[in-house]
């Protein structure tokens, strides 16, 4: 986050006080936020920090929340993060083998970022896998108390 906001300070400053933006400053920090929010998906799911409705699973049992994520991660968010993580993989080798640059006046090598976004969704499925892991135990554990 740092380096986006010396990059941010930087820019401004060329821009307004000498009147001479740089060429590559924008894409600069488009890279950098781009990265920024591609390791903070994974993160956040880390934290329970992505948006959810709370309001009906607030007034179910440690048991039917677990079910209700179990289902909902298979059927929602693990079709779709694979088909993403696919996606990202085949999108990174392409761009890594052409050693694809951006189109533009600074003409960067792109394909590291690309590398990257695919790094970030495999992360994000590798956290969906736990999330689904620890459902399935707290499953376990309430289906092993007995009832009095």
């Amino acid at each position: 986050m740092y380096p986006l906001l010396i990059i941010v300070v930087y820019e401004v400053f060329m821009r307004y006080v000498f009147n001479a933006p740089t060429t590559w400053g924008f894409e600069a920090t488009t890279f950098l936020y781009g990265l920024h929010y591609m390791f903070g998906l994974s993160y956040a799911d880390v934290h329970g920090a992505h948006v959810k409705v709370d309001i009906f699973t607030s007034l179910v049992s440690k048991k039917s929340q677990a079910v209700l994520s179990i289902i909902t991660n298979l059927v929602f968010f693990m079709p779709v993060t694979i088909c993403l993580t696919l996606w990202g993989i085949k999108y990174a080798y392409t761009a890594t083998k052409g050693l694809e640059v951006n189109p533009t006046s600074w003409a960067p090598p792109i394909w590291p970022l690309k590398i990257l976004m695919a790094l970030c969704l495999v992360f994000l499925l590798i956290q969906g896998i736990a999330n689904l892991l620890k459902d399935i135990n707290i499953l376990k554990q309430q289906g092993r108390k007995v009832l009095p």
